[in-house]
């Protein structure tokens, strides 16, 4: 637990195999992280880069590549999961989640039935599966949450998403799953900050992230948390930890790249930011809007966005196995 006393925690927004077995222990070991999450394109990453993978792929020759990337992720997931298992039978946290295939999220059966099974076949209790927050995506998380799957609904911008897991999570009737909804942070300052006066800049991110993180709280499930995701930094106008110092709040989770999680275990002061009074976040985008800014309609382009590029992603490692 990063900041135990109010139930805040930190994962680690990356998967590959080496680290799993090594890297990713200490940092459990020391406490720095409680869970982790993956994408299509960090396996992207892993697989098409590291060395780790190239004796295990030598022996999957037979196979489709789809099916070669499945192996391999669902080994990466679970030797996660493992190691992550004493935090989560300690009820801190202890997650790790892998993302439904992409190319599937037009399609509500096929999803559900892609979500069962590498819930199953992966076999640990602590495995989330991963599913884009569209309106496709409502039903499938609410028919896992039926089924009592761990669910992190993902690429969330707008808060109408939010609302949509919530009511679909509230609907299932879920009683032991565990759900986060992963909302998008540092996409919209680096879209926005080019149009934005500089007392506006580096604080779209995090206000809109405050607002979901209201909705969140307002609905009171005790078994769903508010997730910060896309908390990296790209370039050296901000320190490296900004968007996990400035999104510590009760009952929730930052995942970050590794030399974030490492900047902030360093540097981060661990109060809390949260919760932001609504007042204050309603006269922030009243001041977006007097800047010409459309937010709603940049929560749609954002979200298309992120849906091509996992597609794209999921298309190369498949490309490159095939």
């Amino acid at each position: 637990m990063f900041v135990k006393d109010i139930n805040f925690s930190l994962w680690l927004d990356f998967i590959e195999r080496d680290y799993i077995k090594h890297e990713f222990r200490k940092l459990i070991k020391n406490g720095e992280v409680n869970g982790a999450t993956s994408n299509p394109a960090i396996f992207k990453n892993a697989i098409l880069t590291s060395p780790a993978y190239k004796s295990r792929l030598s022996e999957l020759g037979g196979k489709s590549a789809k099916e070669k990337y499945e192996t391999l992720a669902k080994e990466d997931i679970k030797e996660a999961a493992e190691a992550l298992r004493p935090l989560y039978d300690n009820g801190d946290d202890g997650f790790v989640s892998i993302e439904i295939d992409p190319f599937l999220s037009a399609s509500v059966e096929d999803s559900v039935a892609e979500g069962v099974r590498l819930f199953e076949e992966i076999d640990e209790p602590n495995v989330m599966i991963k599913v884009p927050a569209t309106k496709e995506g409502y039903k499938v998380i609410e028919e896992l949450a039926k089924r009592e799957i761990n669910v992190n609904a993902t690429l969330i911008f707008g808060l109408e998403q939010t609302k949509g897991v919530l009511d679909a999570i509230k609907a299932s009737g879920a009683k032991k799953a565990k759900f986060v909804i992963s909302v998008f942070v540092s996409r919209f300052d680096r879209l926005l900050n080019p149009s934005l006066p500089k007392e506006l800049q580096n604080r779209v991110g995090v206000m809109g992230a405050a607002a979901h993180y209201n909705l969140v709280e307002s609905y009171g499930l005790p078994n769903v948390k508010t997730l910060f995701a896309s908390t990296g930094v790209k370039g050296n106008d901000l320190a490296p930890h900004y968007y996990v110092d400035e999104l510590i709040a009760p009952n929730s989770v930052n995942t970050a790249p590794l030399d974030t999680v490492v900047a902030a275990m360093a540097n981060s002061a661990k109060t809390a930011k949260l919760p932001i009074a609504q007042s204050e976040i309603d006269a922030f985008f009243e001041k977006l809007k007097d800047e010409n800014i459309n937010f709603e309609k940049i929560c749609d382009e954002l979200l298309m966005d992120g849906l091509k590029q996992f597609e794209a992603a999921f298309k190369e490692i498949l490309d490159e196995l095939a």
